[in-house]
């Protein structure tokens, strides 16, 4: 799949000075998201700023289940590429 801005979501936007936090839900696996240029430039990502990366089976069905999680850190962000680095990979169970 592709980047779409429908599923991120900026939840502690502290200026353009201060990292902020993103989150992002996605069927694509944490590799395809860590890959140069997936996130396109003009949503204001900065260096700093973390994304919090939810991967999940049928995205926007009724049947949607998280799978994977993980953190991204933005390494850099200029005006043609953001590139993120390599996720921190959750620990994503459910025992029940």
């Amino acid at each position: 799949m592709a980047f779409n801005d429908k599923y991120l979501t900026c939840i502690g936007d502290i200026g353009t000075t201060k990292p902020n936090i993103w989150v992002y839900k996605t069927d694509d696996a944490a590799a395809t998201v860590d890959t140069s240029g997936y996130f396109p430039v003009g949503y204001g990502f900065k260096v700093g700023d973390v994304i919090l990366r939810v991967t999940v089976t049928n995205l926007g069905l009724s049947n949607e289940a998280a799978s994977t999680a993980g953190w991204h850190l933005v390494m850099t962000a200029s005006s043609t590429a953001v590139d993120v680095a390599d996720t921190t990979a959750l620990t994503v169970t459910n025992t029940d």
